[in-house]
Order: C-alpha cells, then structure tokens, then sequence
C-alpha cells in the first residue's frame, strides 16, 4: 500500500509540511508552477537545505516581499472585518492567531495595528473571497478540494472561538497570501504525491503560552484545540507551541488513519521538514513513504493467511424524513469531506406510511467523532445508531497508463495474488472522452492499450468502497 506517514513528534505547521514533502520527492520547481496557477502576485517560495540536531531536511520559505516585513511567516493572522451592512469599525478586532508560533519564530509583538478596510475588501484575506480564488484557479480539481477542506476548517473554528459568522472571518492581507501558499501548497504536493493512504502519529501541541491581542493564553491556542477534536494528541514535550492552526488543520483534513501503536512496516522513503526555531529537541516533521506487509496491512491483518483483510470498522445510520434531496446530497459531501469511507442513502416506509431515507456512513473507530459531528451538523436528524462491523476486503494496487492520450490511473484487484480485474479511473476516461467527443467505452478502450507504469513508491491498497 501506498501510504504516506507523518511524524509530528515536534509538531506541524504549514512551512514545514511544505519543506518535508518536497524533501520527500515532490518537485520544488512543478509545486511553483502549480502555485503560479492561483493568479496571486507577491509570493517567492524558496527551499533550503538546513540541519537541526545534526539532522539534515529541506526549510521552505515564503518570501512575501516589503509588506511581510513586520510579520514571522506561519504566524497566521486572522481578523474580523465588516460584512457590508454598517457595522462600526472604532477599534480592531483581532484574533487569537494573532500571535507568534513559538516553535517557528522569536517574534512577540502583536502588530494591533488598525484595519485598512479598503485594503482588507480588496485583496484576498475574506474566508470568501479566498474560496473564490482557490474555486477559480487553475490547479487540479483533486488539490482544489483538499485546499477548500484545509481552509474551511480553519475558517469554521474560527468562527467557533469568536461566535462570528463564516463570512466575517478575515485574515491580514499579508496573512492571507502566507497560509493560501501554504494550504494551497500543501494541497497540491500531495496531488503530485498521490498517496492512496495518508497516516499520523500522536500530533505534539507543546506547552506553555502564547502571546496574542488579547493576551496571554495557554497552548494549545482556541482554534487548534477545536481543530485536533477526536484526534490523538499529546502535550508537554516542548514548553512553546509546535502545532499551528494551519498544521493542524492540514492532518485533520487528510489523514485517513492515527498510528499510537507499535505498527509493521517497511520504510522506503523519509523526508524532513526543518522549523526555523532552533531548539534543546529537534525541531522538524518527519514524513515517509511506508510499504505495509501484506499480512499485516493498515492494522487489519490476512486472516491466516487468507487472500483478504478484516478490518473493524464503525457503522452510523439514521432515518430522516424530512430532507430534500439537495441537503440529503450536500451531507454526503460533508461526510466524505470528514474522513466517510463509503455514504450510502436507501428508501425506506417510516411510521405512519411517511416515505423516507435510511442514511448509512462507514468510517474508520479514528474518525469516528468527525463523522459524528457531520452528521449532526449537516443533517436533520437528532440522533443515530453506531455499530461496529468487520470489513472484509480484497487487496488493491493502483499504477497508471500511458499514450497518445497522455495519463490514466488504473487500480487492479487482486485475489491472493491473482489479479482479478483492473478499472481506469471514470474520471480520467471521462476528460478523454470529452476531449476527443467519443464515448466512454471508446475511451476506456484506447486507454487500455497504454503503456502500464508501476505507481511510485510500491504498491498501492486503497479504500474498497
């Protein structure tokens, strides 16, 4: 399987995740190109090769020219600013990531400077303006979605420590371009990567207290308190903040599984990540490429040898009779955006003759409380029943085709060792097909003379949906 695994013994932010996927392979020079796609102006993105503790990865810096100069790059800066209808602006309103991430940075002052509303409903800094950006660039559609998740979490927890709506969420201008680099950075780096299963550690929140506008508070900070909610975390092991809002954000968005247990597997490639701060610890993110043995894939072993895996998983169903179709289709999304293995709707006859929906949720026990609050937050239901169930799957591998047509992926299935059947993916078979205005069985056929080409870093398993 084809897992990629993050080690965030000293944290995570989002410079650092940008500097050990790219110390992990990804080309420094497609992730700028792909990056240029935003449209946005004012960025420089280098990467270094630095040490910490004698431990030698790649520092990605944001270089945000001038107008940054007053600003520690990842400090992530929000604000609240009008919405348009006449509220007073006779003081700034300044939130809690107005401060210094200590494990990054040496800065302690707070910049309570005032708004420049202009300046503010001109740039990208809005919660939507920033949506728009990200929906209109030229990136991929894949990078796209995982962009928006990463920021609309950031975005909603804000909007949860402050009590203000979505729409007044707002970053500094300067602040803005920083974390779109970032998420948006991020986003695209595991695009490239293509990892079919994305895996943490424990994530380090560190200790001690941050600085802010609105004084001393301890860490972890409001909004990554919110954001690591249902994840594994740990604190105590450095006495500053190593996991930032963005950091955060980025793991619960992406990883399908937390590892807090001794785990089997093969190492095939390992990158660092280097934080500026220099400290006692090494001050880095570790993220690796791991090959997992057959017999023991993800936790969920062969049974005795058998050619499928068991895996326990967790069941959520409910019945709902008052949902439209459209907020039954909009809640799927939100479910799979949660770390939803599999959303399925069948109709059922409720009490009294009333036609209805049994809605069905799989998930991994690790993103269990994400799907939780999905389902509550998103449907209409006011509770639903949880049973665990066994998962019973065959072993896939996922490589790619090439032609005239350029690139297709393709997932095989095996028996054992057998292979049964392979699919290309509707996706890619569908954008030949538009191009070349030819069915789809026509594309599937030209694809399926491609040239096969194994997937970087080993084999790949996959979710069985």
């Amino acid at each position: 399987m084809k897992t990629l695994h993050f080690e965030c013994y000293a944290g995570i932010s989002g410079d650092m995740t940008l500097g050990a996927l790219v110390d992990l392979g990804v080309n420094p020079d497609e992730l700028r190109r792909e990056l240029e796609k935003l449209g946005v102006e004012g960025w420089k993105l280098d990467f270094v090769r630095d040490q910490r503790n004698s431990v030698s990865g790649t520092h990605a810096v944001v270089d945000l020219g001038p107008a940054a100069d007053h600003v520690a790059h990842d400090e992530e800066h929000y604000h609240v600013h009008s919405d348009g209808h006449g509220h007073s602006h006779s003081h700034p309103h300044v939130l809690d990531h107005e401060h210094s991430h200590d494990h990054e940075h040496e800065h302690s002052h707070s910049h309570e400077h005032p708004h420049d509303h202009d300046h503010d409903h001109g740039g990208h800094n809005s919660w939507k303006e920033i949506r728009s950006l990200i929906e209109k660039s030229g990136i991929s559609a894949n990078a796209k979605k995982r962009a928006l998740d990463i920021f609309s979490r950031i975005a909603a927890a804000e909007s949860q420590v402050h009590g203000v709506s979505l729409d007044d969420i707002a970053f500094h201008e300067v602040g803005a371009l920083d974390s779109i680099i970032d998420v948006v950075g991020a986003a695209i780096c595991l695009d490239l990567l293509k990892p079919d299963r994305i895996t943490c550690s424990e994530i380090e929140l560190g200790g001690g207290t941050v600085t802010c506008a609105h004084g001393i508070l301890p860490v972890p900070a409001p909004a990554t308190t919110i954001l690591v909610k249902g994840l594994p975390v740990r604190t105590g092991g450095f006495n500053k903040e190593m996991t930032t809002p963005t950091g955060a954000a980025i793991l619960a968005s992406c990883v399908d599984e937390f590892i807090t247990g001794p785990a089997s597997f093969t190492e095939l490639k390992t990158g660092y990540g280097i934080g500026t701060r220099k400290m006692e610890k090494p001050n880095f993110l570790r993220v690796s490429w791991r090959e997992t043995p057959l017999r023991e894939e993800s936790s969920a072993a062969l049974s005795g040898g058998k050619p499928w895996k068991e895996e326990e998983l967790v069941l959520l169903e409910a019945n709902i009779d008052d949902m439209t179709g459209e907020a039954l289709g909009f809640l799927m999304e939100r479910l799979f955006d949660a770390g939803a293995l599999d959303v399925t709707f069948s109709p059922i006859t409720m009490k009294k003759s009333r036609p209805g929906t049994l809605v069905s949720v799989l998930g991994s026990p690790a993103k269990q409380d994400l799907l939780r609050e999905a389902f509550f937050r998103n449907s209409a239901t006011i509770g639903f029943r949880e049973t665990r169930v066994n998962r019973v799957s065959l072993k896939r591998e996922e490589g790619s085709l090439s032609g005239s047509f350029g690139s297709a992926r393709e997932k095989t299935v095996f028996y054992g060792e057998k292979k049964l059947r392979s699919k290309i993916e509707f996706e890619d078979r569908a954008k030949l097909a538009r191009e070349r205005s030819i069915s789809l069985d026509e594309a599937e056929r030209i694809m399926a003379q491609g040239e096969r080409i194994a997937a970087p870093g080993g084999p790949a398993g996959g979710e069985t949906r």
